[in-house]
């Protein structure tokens, strides 16, 4: 094992944190504003990158990747420097769950959407992944970079809404709304199909392009994306609301304070 082993238990339901276990001088690393609490003993130490480079422009170009993302270029690392067992908690950033993932148990790799990594064992690698195909990086909803997870140790991940885990057969394939995929083992095809049809294009209201999913391999599906949760919001945040009707619409807007 390369990775540190780490010890994990899950709290909550719809706003869960995850409880990281450290032995003595055992390390988790997390991505900044993840920190929920940590027991007396736990030392916590900011750095670039994923802290499995030892020269600074290894660490630098690390960082420069993890930019490409979308993520923040340094990450924190909580180390166990006392005698016993020492605990830490990490909180995800909005209503949804958080999956734990044994990287030696899902060919020590995965490939997530960009800003769903939590936390994970020292040792976890945690890079980008470019997308080959021209069309899926376009109009694939995560474009041409997504986060790669690799090692052996454990990694967490969080999504929106539930998450459904379906085990794929070889030339099994699902069609996904491409704002919904989590994450998926480096076997999976991934790639992007045409909705087809001029109805369904321009009134269908879920986009031109579905993600395609092919077996073998495991992937994992949320059911709220975080974009279409913020979109909602700032429609009826910048807009009126359009109710039933033009009367009962005015009625319940009446009702609730908000003028004719």
């Amino acid at each position: 094992m390369n990775n540190h082993e780490i010890d994990y238990r899950l709290e909550g339901e719809e706003m869960q944190c995850v409880e990281i276990e450290l032995d003595p001088q055992e390390s988790v690393i997390a991505e900044p504003g993840s920190f929920m609490m940590m027991t007396e003993g736990i030392q916590m130490e900011t750095m670039f990158g994923d802290g499995n480079q030892s020269s600074f422009m290894g660490k630098l170009f690390t960082a420069g990747k993890r930019l490409l993302t979308g993520e923040n270029m340094f990450m924190t690392i909580y180390t166990n420097t006392s005698q016993q067992k020492r605990q830490v908690s990490f909180a995800a950033p909005y209503a949804g769950k958080i999956i734990p993932m044994d990287l030696s148990a899902l060919g020590n790799r995965i490939i997530c959407q960009k800003d769903s990594f939590l936390c994970a064992a020292k040792g976890v690698a945690i890079s980008i992944e470019f997308q080959k195909k021209l069309g899926t990086g376009l109009f694939g909803g995560e474009g041409f970079i997504m986060q790669k997870l690799e090692g052996d140790g454990m990694a967490f991940v969080h999504s929106g809404g539930h998450v459904i885990e379906k085990q794929l057969h070889s030339g099994e394939l699902i069609k996904v709304d491409t704002g919904c995929i989590v994450a998926f083992t480096s076997s999976v095809d991934y790639d992007i199909q045409f909705v087809g049809g001029i109805k369904n294009t321009l009134f269908g209201g879920e986009g031109m392009f579905y993600a395609t999913l092919r077996g073998p391999g495991k992937v994992w599906i949320q059911t709220l994306p975080i974009s279409r949760l913020a979109g909602r919001i700032l429609s009826y945040g910048t807009g009126r609301r359009k109710e039933e009707g033009s009367i009962l619409g005015g009625l319940g807007n009446i009702l609730d304070g908000d003028g004719i």
